[in-house]
């Protein structure tokens, strides 16, 4: 295992790429847009991404960002971690068992001390349990446009006409792409994607009022009833327990 830490200023990217291992991408602070395998997650503190190995992705830091990542050869991948990538529930044990190996990774180990940490650190990873903060992103560059659209400015209330400009197409083939690439309605697609901007505003110390006025809500019930909807959890609650933790 290469445990590494690096940061990023708001705004901050890594194009493209892919690793010869697995990846465990974690971050102690702000919030992480990553993009891998057709699909877009933000990863908020509390939370990491699980990339296997080969997987193309890519990363965007909403705030800065303090990466913490594990890079694991395939022989000591957990059996349990899937091939797909997947957003993963960090415990605190596990975040001071990262913070620990990162500190100590350049360290000499005469005794084994660190090498068994790794071990501790790898069931606990085994262990984690799933979430779905994903939002799936389409392959038809028509629908991608307006995705895009959607995504640099998820307040706006452009009707389907607006959007199927954008694509270039009619409203009635932006409605049937997709349903085709999405596997959902584009409004609800739509509703996934303000909800999930709502987190780094969430985990940055924003109100839910706030966050449901920054994302065009026409009130905080109406944001906290679609949040609770999409999350399983009420937004002052996800709040509470995903606060960046450099600012509690």
């Amino acid at each position: 295992m290469i445990c590494v830490a690096g940061d990023y200023p708001d705004g901050g990217t890594v194009g493209p790429h892919c690793h010869a291992r697995a990846q465990l991408i974690f971050a102690t602070a702000g919030v992480m847009e990553i993009r891998a395998a057709g699909s877009l997650w933000l990863v908020p503190p509390q939370r990491a991404l699980w990339v296997g190995a080969g997987i193309d992705h890519a990363l965007r830091a909403r705030g800065a960002v303090s990466l913490r990542t594990l890079y694991i050869a395939d022989r000591a991948v957990p059996a349990t971690l899937p091939a797909v990538p997947t957003s993963l529930a960090v415990t605190p044990l596990l975040r001071a068992l990262i913070l620990r190996a990162i500190q100590g990774g350049g360290e000499a180990d005469p005794d084994g001390r660190h090498n068994r940490l790794l071990d501790v650190l790898l069931d606990e990873v085994a262990a984690l349990p799933s979430c779905p903060l994903r939002l799936a992103m389409p392959t038809d560059p028509r629908l991608r446009r307006a995705c895009e659209a959607v995504l640099a400015d998820p307040s706006a209330r452009q009707d389907m006409a607006v959007l199927a400009q954008v694509a270039g197409v009619s409203p009635r083939t932006l409605a049937r792409l997709a349903e085709r690439d999405l596997g959902v309605p584009f409004s609800v697609w739509r509703q996934q994607a303000r909800v999930l901007a709502a987190l780094p505003i969430l985990v940055g110390g924003g109100s839910v009022t706030e966050a449901a006025l920054t994302l065009g809500y026409d009130s905080p019930s109406a944001f906290a009833s679609m949040f609770r909807r999409m999350i399983g959890a009420a937004p002052a609650a996800y709040r509470a327990q995903n606060a960046d933790p450099a600012l509690r």
